[in-house]
């Protein structure tokens, strides 16, 4: 049967939450029993991704709206999401040496996608024992006994290992793209539903548009996963939440979609351990629910519980020294989720009998609550006049930030946080504009919920104010770009972007009313058309600048030139590519300039795909690698023991000695001992000379820049080397 328009957006835009829910409630377990294998996760995982797929949008609900949607809607998302798919695939990052969390997040995927269970073992009995000089610990991999737990949890790497089965690293790379189009697609799911289907497209076109959403989708972070489950489990509890049920009532379709949103929400544990923090007014609201005797609020409850359950065990065990790193924010966070339960549950006893407290009968706190809400923005805007923020608790960061502020020039004080700055980040990403629209919606929405009216916002309104403002108050993130807009990508940005959707929703319908008695005149007639589409353009325009490149073309000489006779030299300079041509034409010199500025316009770490390959393809088949270049190994170690399969230390201080020493060891267990560097002229010295270094790795390209002042510009040199040299068993 064909489907409308209303109800095909409706169940096309609960599909990614419920697929990565599915897919996670299986490769989960069988990563925690050490069974992910490709063939097993197929057999499980598959079908029940199918059976979820098929059977969950069956229960969601026709949107009210439905016969007045047209399909150009449905198709404007469409074209939209795949728009930003095809630009994102085209220009995904490569980013498998490890100096940030993309690489991380990759070397962890790598590795189970390739062996299926965790921890990584040393296997310190194919190099040399227990020989003090070595060392097995490196960049997002901590050493515990005689194994290494990859930092971070496990339900970003558990998704685009399916991409690695698929297609190798390449594979695995272009995965978070199409995470990243399924997270607009959810987005417009959820402005479809809590402005209307109508706006969709601006919605989704906002947050496809905004460098944050572009950057995180090119790498493999795992905010694209975060954001699918989060934003999904909103889209499905409003559908659950549609239908009134009773507590009393038998189990409906109502019921399922509660759960099913539960689990998303408890889910996005298992990706970010912080999300524990999202889900704090996620416990209210079953309170509330409880309150209410609506039949959804134990299904969502028991949704959540699992999920959390779930994510938990990721942490605490799979990840237990990441979460020890984090103990400092965790274990406060942890005591304040244990008040708001115990809060929660005591005032859902202590209410019991009168329900939900009557508040828009007290009929000054809702124009006070909307006051309040403007009043918090002008606070964040004006701290960073009142309240500049200090202090990292590590002195790595604050040598890092130090060395960007004396690149952009600013004053050097390195244990500014930039905290303050956070309501400008998101001021940079969507456009003040976007910010002011925002900030007003969410004061009309919060004041109509306090008069008891839209009640489909209540979830939404709770989770997404919550976050946003616990996170624009401490983003707990080093400050500079893009890298600090993480923080911004999961909610924050689609929170801004939502409500400010919603106010222009608004006022497009008031100028409709105001008009109305003056409808015979064309101006008036035209009135909210003009006004949809000048505040439409007011925030789409200011994302779209700050995300496109900035191209400048300078020249001398003839305008023509001939590319036979031309030199072509590339290098970054002050964080913008500079490409010259100089050459002859009919005799006369020409020299052109091209600077590129931006960072969506390039691919990061290009190359380094087929250098890993080549670096691979260099070991021998029974090689024990010992990096030899402590400026490396935190690098490198998990690449060529994650990807490449070879047991591998590091010998951070080595000496002649202590190199024979190793290297007669694995001579001894009958292995070939490889010895890796950056620096040929090192391994040279330490090999003695009897065997001839080779370079399989060996990269030169961009990187994304760091800026703490202004938008993201331009781009940084990124040059990657591995020289490598394979000792003879001379016995």
């Amino acid at each position: 049967m064909r489907l409308p328009p209303g109800r095909f957006l409706a169940r096309v835009t609960a599909l990614p939450a419920i697929a990565l829910s599915a897919w996670l409630l299986v490769a989960f377990p069988l990563l925690a029993l050490g069974s992910l294998t490709p063939l097993v996760a197929a057999v499980l995982g598959v079908p029940a991704v199918v059976a979820a797929c098929a059977l969950v949008p069956r229960l969601v609900p026709d949107p009210p709206e439905e016969e007045n949607v047209p399909w150009w809607p449905v198709v404007l998302v469409l074209v939209v999401v795949v728009a930003f798919a095809a630009v994102q695939i085209a220009y995904h990052a490569e980013a498998l040496v490890i100096r940030r969390d993309p690489a991380s997040y990759a070397m962890y995927t790598a590795w189970i996608a390739e062996n299926g269970y965790l921890p990584i073992p040393q296997q310190r009995e194919l190099i040399a024992g227990d020989d003090p000089s070595l060392s097995y610990q490196s960049l997002a991999h901590y050493a515990r006994g005689d194994v290494i737990w990859p930092q971070f949890m496990a339900g970003a790497p558990l998704v685009t290992a399916v991409g690695y089965w698929w297609g190798g690293l390449d594979g695995m790379l272009v995965t978070t793209p199409v995470l990243g189009a399924l997270g607009v697609l959810t987005f417009a799911g959820l402005t479809a539903r809590l402005v209307g289907a109508r706006w969709a497209p601006l919605g989704a076109l906002v947050l496809a548009a905004c460098l944050p959403q572009q950057w995180v989708s090119r790498f493999t972070y795992s905010e694209p996963v975060t954001q699918i489950l989060l934003l999904g489990g909103l889209v499905l509890a409003y559908d659950a939440l549609v239908r009134r049920t009773w507590i009393t009532d038998r189990w409906s379709s109502a019921h399922t979609l509660a759960a099913a949103a539960g689990l998303a929400f408890g889910l996005g544990l298992v990706v970010r351990i912080d999300a524990i923090r999202d889900l704090l007014p996620v416990v209210g609201f079953v309170g509330l629910l409880l309150l209410a005797r609506r039949g959804q609020a134990l299904p969502l409850l028991g949704g959540v519980a699992v999920g959390t359950g779930l994510g938990l065990y990721a942490g605490y065990g799979l990840s237990l020294p990441y979460l020890e790193y984090l103990s400092d924010s965790l274990n406060p966070l942890l005591l304040i989720s244990a008040v708001v339960i115990v809060v929660t549950v005591v005032a859902t006893a202590a209410l019991w009998r009168h329900g939900i407290p009557h508040v828009e009968r007290v009929r000054w706190l809702p124009g006070v609550v909307a006051a309040l809400v403007l009043l918090t923005m002008v606070l964040l805007a004006v701290r960073p006049l009142l309240w500049p923020d200090y202090g990292h608790g590590s002195d790595f960061t604050d040598g890092w930030v130090a060395y960007v502020q004396q690149r952009e020039g600013l004053s050097v004080e390195g244990s500014r946080t930039y905290y303050d700055m956070s309501l400008y980040w998101v001021g940079w990403y969507v456009g003040l504009a976007t910010v002011l629209f925002a900030s007003l919606g969410v004061a009309l929405v919060l004041r109509r919920l306090f008069q008891r009216r839209d009640p489909q916002w209540l979830l939404p309104a709770m989770l997404l104010v919550w976050t946003v403002t616990t996170t624009l108050l401490r983003p707990a993130i080093t400050p500079d770009h893009p890298w600090a807009s993480r923080r911004l990508v999961a909610l924050v940005i689609p929170a801004f972007v939502l409500f400010a959707v919603w106010f222009l929703a608004w006022l497009t319908r008031y100028c409709a009313v105001a008009a109305h008695s003056d409808r015979h005149t064309l101006p008036a007639r035209a009135l909210p058309a003009v006004v949809a589409a000048v505040t439409a353009a007011a925030l789409v325009v200011p994302t779209v600048i700050t995300a496109t490149d900035t191209v400048r073309v300078r020249s001398t000489g003839p305008v023509l030139w001939n590319p036979f006779t031309t030199e072509v030299s590339v290098a970054p300079e002050n964080g913008t590519l500079r490409v010259e041509a100089a050459g002859l034409v009919r005799g006369n010199p020409f020299t052109m300039v091209v600077e590129a500025d931006g960072v969506m316009g390039y691919r990061q770490d290009v190359g380094t795909v087929d250098a890993t390959h080549r670096l691979c393809a260099a070991l021998p088949e029974d090689a024990s690698v010992v990096v030899v270049d402590s400026g490396m190994a935190g690098n490198y170690m998990p690449l060529l023991r994650n990807v490449c399969g070879v047991p591998t230390a590091a010998m951070n201080e080595p000496t002649p000695r202590d190199v024979d020493r190793v290297v007669s060891e694995i001579h001894e267990r009958d292995r070939d001992a490889v010895l890796a560097s950056s620096d040929w002229e090192q391994l040279e010295r330490l090999a003695g000379g009897g065997t001839e270094a080779e370079r399989p790795f060996h990269v030169v390209a961009r990187m994304d820049p760091s800026t703490l002042m202004e938008p993201p510009t331009g781009s940084w040199a990124f040059v990657g080397s591995v020289w490598v040299s394979v000792l003879p068993d001379e016995g």
